[in-house]
């Protein structure tokens, strides 16, 4: 019945809140969305050569669009939207498409000149691209109209833009604003925890006095023997003493012959 209880339990919070919904409130609560961008009418864009990633050139802001989505690069940190002026969310890597962007776009673009070629861009109404943005994708519209807009133009080959990607990629990991956002998240699992413990286990032996208990004790051992070979000692000297005793007795008892003449000796005398 308990099974059954809390599996209905559980079936009914998934059907009343969606996963979705759960996932994008933890994630708010934890990361800030970036400013709004005021936009007086909806954007131009233009299309960026050698690739279908779509910007907006009148903005300081990067905003890109790609593949149906916006996406926007705020201190070090990605977020995406339907929309170009509201709805961002948190996306937790870097989009495929943007180690295909040149860092440079922007001086080209006031120039007018991609590489060494004049680049007659076109500019693009937002409603004009929401609605053939799929289809020119699929037909690979770009590259078989005039090259992006690039005169005499050649794409370069896929191991070149492959060591591009490379050498983008290794640029955007070195940008102070993209190591501060993993400098925390390195730094506070893992330093302070383990110093502590080994702390406590090396201060414990330390505190026991274990040491001088040993040497007390063989010098108990060692005593105890002397003072045994004292008492065989004084043991031997009694009897030694006891010796010198009788001898010294022995000669007292002898005196009182030479001094008093036995009754042998009277007799003889009176004899005599």
């Amino acid at each position: 019945m308990k099974k059954l209880f809390f599996g209905t339990l559980l079936l009914a919070l998934v059907i009343a809140v969606p996963i979705p919904t759960m996932a994008q409130v933890g994630i708010n609560v934890r990361i800030g969305l970036p400013p709004p961008i005021v936009f007086a009418a909806p954007p131009v864009l233009i299309v960026l050569p050698e690739t279908y990633v779509y910007v907006v050139p009148d903005v300081d802001a990067d905003i890109f669009f790609y593949n149906g989505w916006w996406w926007r690069l705020w201190e070090g940190q990605w977020y995406r939207s339907r929309y170009y002026n509201r709805g961002w969310g948190y996306y937790n890597t870097v989009p495929s498409f943007y180690f295909d962007v040149d860092p440079g776009w922007r001086g080209y673009y006031r120039n007018r000149n991609w590489y060494g070629h004049r680049w007659d861009y076109e500019r693009i109404p937002n409603q004009r691209l929401q609605q053939n943005w799929k289809s020119w994708q699929n037909d690979r519209r770009w590259e078989r109209q005039g090259t992006w807009g690039v005169q005499s133009y050649k794409p370069r080959p896929q191991q070149q833009r492959q060591e591009l990607r490379n050498q983008r990629q290794q640029q955007y990991q070195r940008r102070p604003e993209v190591q501060q956002q993993r400098q925390p998240q390195v730094q506070k699992p893992q330093v302070q925890q383990p110093r502590q413990q080994p702390q406590e286990k090396v201060q414990q032996p330390q505190r026991q006095p274990q040491v001088q208990q040993p040497r007390q004790q063989p010098q108990e051992r060692v005593q105890q023997p002397q003072k045994q070979e004292q008492e065989s000692q004084e043991r031997v000297q009694q009897p030694q003493k006891q010796e010198q005793k009788h001898q010294v007795q022995q000669p007292e008892q002898s005196q009182p012959r030479h001094g008093k003449p036995e009754r042998g000796e009277e007799e003889k005398q009176d004899r005599r």
